[in-house]
């Protein structure tokens, strides 16, 4: 299992600079929605670590922080398609990378609705880029492709940051995740640079 861990952290950390804004025909299906976050390290790796952070906050921020953010994609999404401008978004997509990671990092502990703001505020940006890659086709489809993709890898995150802490007991189970938080705004950085 360490060995599983540290071999995901690793492929993480080399991933090359890919934004999942790319534009190409095929979009507006469900599994086009489904493969967009999953084709760039911003928004894989933003969404890993809000799985991360809400592990590390537990109670029902479990759930309630991963679902903010799904929902908060969504009407992100249909801003963009109801043709609602977003300002700075690729800059707040990165800076989410970042923020994520350090709150991560810090292990810092808010209350769940504190935890779903910050999240929803991230999530808007996300799924107003999503929006404006969608390329025709039918968007409640897409829509319900990439937030699938998003509570699955909201999944990983929190599977990662339970599974960490009960591998490795106590602090030391934190000390991992907040790791994986320093790795994520190391990547976040970056994809900022590298951008």
């Amino acid at each position: 299992m360490k060995r599983l861990i540290v071999t995901g952290l690793i492929l993480a950390a080399s991933t090359a600079p890919a934004f999942a804004h790319y534009g190409h025909a095929g979009h507006g299906s469900l599994v086009s929605g489904f493969l967009h976050p999953l084709t760039g390290a911003d928004h894989v790796l933003a969404m890993v670590a809000v799985g991360l952070w809400a592990a590390l906050l537990g109670g029902r921020a479990v759930w309630a922080v991963p679902a903010a953010f799904v929902a908060m994609m969504g009407a992100g999404f249909m801003t963009a398609l109801w043709g609602g401008m977003l300002p700075l978004v690729e800059p707040t997509i990165l800076a989410s990378v970042v923020t994520l990671g350090i709150l991560v990092a810090l292990a810092v502990r808010v209350p769940a609705s504190v935890g779903m703001a910050v999240a929803g505020f991230f999530a808007l940006f996300h799924g107003y880029a999503h929006g404006t890659e969608m390329a025709g086709g039918n968007g409640l489809s897409y829509m319900a492709g990439f937030a699938v993709a998003t509570a699955l890898l909201h999944g990983a995150g929190l599977a990662a940051g339970i599974g960490l802490s009960r591998l490795f007991a106590g602090l030391a189970g934190r000390t991992a995740s907040r790791v994986a938080g320093l790795a994520t705004m190391a990547g976040g950085v970056y994809l900022a640079i590298a951008g």
